[in-house]
């Protein structure tokens, strides 16, 4: 008996440390993203514009006027397919903000993962989390509003 005893344990204990080696190797890489008024600090190359807006109609009226010409020089996120957590902070905006990743296009909508949600209350951090397949996204903050800034996965 103890030698059959002796590999089954070895056996369990290699087990468990590869399941332990493939958890972490399968843990979501975390994409810090802060909300300031009307943008996201990370895709604007952390420029904060000063915005000071009281209601999400005073960002409508801010990206009529200069979204097009922010969104031309925004970062576009590049990222790898796979598990992320998009770590989404407000920053000092006085109302409720939120989040919503998508594919670029209705049918990139249609085709590829989404996650969205709201309760950003200032000061407060959430987390999103989603499995990107390559293709064409867009995120922003309906509430805020925000750009639709760029994310290409592939």
């Amino acid at each position: 008996m103890p030698p059959r005893i002796i590999p089954h344990a070895l056996a369990a204990t290699v087990l468990a440390i590869g399941l332990g080696a493939a958890h972490a190797a399968a843990e979501p890489t975390v994409i810090p993203l802060t909300q300031v008024g009307c943008q996201f600090l990370e895709s604007e190359h952390g420029t904060n514009h000063g915005y000071a807006p009281a209601t999400a109609d005073d960002c409508r009226r801010i990206n009529a006027e200069s979204g097009d010409q922010r969104l031309s020089q925004a970062r576009v996120l590049t990222l790898k397919p796979g598990r992320y957590v998009f770590r989404v902070s407000n920053q000092n905006v006085p109302y409720e903000l939120g989040f919503w990743l998508r594919g670029d296009g209705l049918a990139a909508r249609a085709l590829l993962p989404s996650v969205s949600g709201g309760g950003l209350v200032t000061g407060k951090t959430q987390d999103y989390e989603i499995e990107l397949k390559p293709g064409e996204y867009v995120y922003s903050c309906p509430l805020n509003p925000t750009p639709d800034y760029k994310l290409v996965v592939r």
